[in-house]
């Protein structure tokens, strides 16, 4: 795709959600830390205690609904542009079941080599998923989404919860080397997440919203619909915050609900956190709009060209703090809080970026993007 047929929004949003993913992994590569019932670190300092309030209040949770979303907006753009060079129906759907495998093979490589919360591989699985709703018509796809939405607030959710309650984290093996712990711990987590994505369906109806984005035009066109858009944002974010707040209190020790209750505000951020991604989405819509006749310059430029090479800054944020933080790599997570984890966190992120500047500079693809290219098209279309 050329950069004058890629729209700005999808980029900038992508570029913005990976800051959301380095803050809400970050705390997974620390140690040394004794945990309160709720999972949170039980000797957080007061300032750390803010960060993870404002953490937990607007970015937890978030990240994954907007990856989601963006991804099944990307897998309609995948199969319109396939259709519109004349591919059949079931060579689209070979394409993008051939990009689906890809997608986990990379992803639990990722999350066995640096980092066992990946989340390539429950995508992955779930485009094989979405590989149903590609050619449906707008009316099916709908009802597709009611179904799955039903289904995921019923069921997938409230599993979840109880699966991933207070102070769950990754299953650690005892008695092997820390790196070994990392390769062990890595292919349970990946594994797991996969099939909990299948069973639980919790991304389907996320990515069905892509899709039907993606034929809206609300992303690609923005200026058709800005009023849409406008109360989708404000609404969005009343929702992010009220159902992410008792969560956030939580963090802050000034609630301390019991087990159940605590059980039933995750699943309510969960819930939440589902509209808030699109709620977000939307915002940075509005701002492409704003920004439409800058093009890609300036800071939303760079979070454009993050986007864009989105494969590559997720992966390369875990090349960068894994061995950074991770008690089998140089080990100065061992110890370190929230707050000086999210300035690390951060600061990842900007050097991803200004990676993806400079190859946006040189005109060159993300070197996960080639790669995965290559292996979805073939030797023919990876130039």
């Amino acid at each position: 795709m050329t950069k004058s047929e890629r729209s700005l929004a999808p980029d900038i949003a992508r570029g913005a959600m990976l800051l959301f993913i380095a803050l809400a992994n970050v705390p997974l590569h620390l140690s040394g830390h004794s945990v309160d019932q709720y999972g949170y670190f039980a000797d957080a300092s007061a300032p750390d205690r803010i960060a993870l309030f404002v953490e937990q209040l607007l970015v937890a949770e978030r990240s994954r609904p907007m990856f989601a979303i963006l991804y099944g907006f990307g897998f309609a753009v995948m199969a319109s542009r396939m259709s519109a060079r004349g591919m059949g129906a079931k060579g689209v759907r070979k394409v993008l079941r051939r990009r689906s495998w890809w997608l986990i093979a990379f992803g639990f490589a990722h999350a066995c080599l640096l980092f066992f919360g990946d989340i390539l591989a429950p995508y992955g699985a779930t485009g094989l998923i979405a590989l149903g709703f590609v050619h449906l018509s707008d009316k099916a796809l709908r009802r597709w989404l009611l179904i799955s939405t039903a289904y995921v607030t019923v069921v997938g959710i409230p599993v979840f919860t109880l699966a991933y309650g207070p102070g769950s984290g990754p299953p650690v093996p005892v008695g092997l080397p820390a790196y070994a712990d990392q390769l062990l711990t890595g292919a349970i987590g990946a594994i797991g997440a996969t099939v909990a994505a299948v069973v639980l369906a919790i991304f389907v109806p996320l990515v069905i919203v892509g899709m039907m984005l993606q034929r809206s035009g609300w992303i690609d066109h923005p200026e058709r619909h800005l009023p849409k858009l406008r109360r989708v944002f404000v609404s969005g974010m009343a929702v992010n915050v009220l159902s992410s707040l008792p969560i956030a209190l939580v963090a802050l020790e000034a609630w301390r609900p019991s087990e159940a209750l605590y059980r039933v505000a995750v699943g309510v951020t969960l819930l939440g956190g589902m509209y808030a991604g699109l709620g977000y989405i939307c915002g940075f819509a509005l701002l492409a709009h704003r920004r439409r006749s800058r093009g890609r310059r300036g800071v939303p430029g760079a979070a454009a060209a993050l986007g864009e090479r989105s494969l590559t800054s997720y992966l390369l944020q875990s090349v960068i703090m894994a061995p950074l933080l991770a008690v089998w790599g140089l080990g100065f997570g061992e110890g370190m809080g929230y707050l000086a984890a999210f300035g690390v966190a951060a600061a990842a992120w900007a050097a991803t970026i200004a990676f993806a500047v400079a190859l946006d500079r040189a005109g060159r693809r993300g070197p996960f993007e080639a790669v995965l290219r290559r292996l979805t098209y073939g030797s023919a279309r990876s130039g």
